[in-house]
């Protein structure tokens, strides 16, 4: 007898995305979805382009407006898709198993098992589209000079990570932080309109030029309009080697790929 295939329903879990407030049921992974994720661990921009994939193809209930993979990936933001994977995680894995937590007063490591759901936290965008907001945001030391930052979506990290990667001395990293900037504006004495830089090599070159008190302020005011915006994992722990209790962040991605590997 052939293999076609069980008749089974597979669990099915509700996201809805923290900045653009939509809804999505996602199923869990079958063993070939595993694998096809294991095998896409090559390259960072690989990475970033599987998990795309895979999450749209778990996605099993959408929003009208998401017809196909595309519409998905302009309509889902970076903070959106941490919901979704912490979803497809709930889904598929329910436990984070042996978390290895480095005690802040020992130092020592020590393992920690716990329901996914039992660390959980959301803080929603509270009015209707993020994707709509801009925010300037004048430098303190560069003077003269404006960021405008905004909501990247999952469609603007893959553009940028396909186009850039291959730069020299861009890492994936760099791209990713400076997708938040729109554009630089520039000042320029006696002229009626500023200088703008929106290529994307440009808006590197000078994020990468500033002083670093500019940086912060960027990130302060990214965080304060827009990422504070999502979801988080806390774990509140107890050091089994001198009894320290403490509250810990989970990384959503790096622990998603760790249970992959685990299992």
């Amino acid at each position: 007898m052939v293999f076609t295939g069980f008749d089974i329903k597979f669990p099915e879990y509700e996201v809805i995305t923290p900045q653009t407030g939509q809804s999505f049921h996602v199923r869990s992974l079958n063993v070939q979805e595993e694998e096809n994720l294991k095998g896409s661990l090559v390259t960072p921009a690989k990475i970033t382009n599987h998990l795309n994939k895979c999450l749209f193809d778990a996605i099993v209930k959408k929003p009208a407006a998401v017809k196909d993979f595309n519409s998905f990936l302009k309509a889902v933001t970076l903070k959106d898709r941490d919901a979704l994977l912490y979803g497809l995680y709930h889904i598929t894995y329910e436990e984070i198993r042996n978390y290895d937590i480095t005690c802040s007063s020992c130092g020592k490591e020590y393992p920690v098992t716990i329901a996914a759901s039992k660390t959980f936290n959301m803080v929603p965008y509270p009015e209707k589209n993020i994707l709509n907001k801009k925010v300037k945001v004048p430098l303190p030391v560069s003077k003269g000079v404006t960021a405008i930052i905004k909501q990247p979506t999952l469609e603007e990290e893959q553009k940028a990570i396909e186009s850039l990667s291959s730069r020299p001395g861009t890492t994936v990293e760099t791209i990713t932080e400076t997708l938040l900037i729109e554009k630089f504006e520039q000042d320029i004495p006696e002229q009626t309109k500023p200088k703008v830089f929106v290529d994307r090599h440009d808006i590197i070159d000078a994020f990468m030029s500033l002083p670093s008190r500019d940086k912060r302020i960027i990130n302060e005011q990214y965080l304060e309009n827009f990422g504070k915006y999502g979801v988080e994992l806390k774990m509140q722990v107890f050091c089994n080697h001198c009894g320290n209790e403490e509250v810990v962040d989970i990384d959503i991605v790096a622990n998603f790929f760790r249970s992959l590997y685990a299992g």
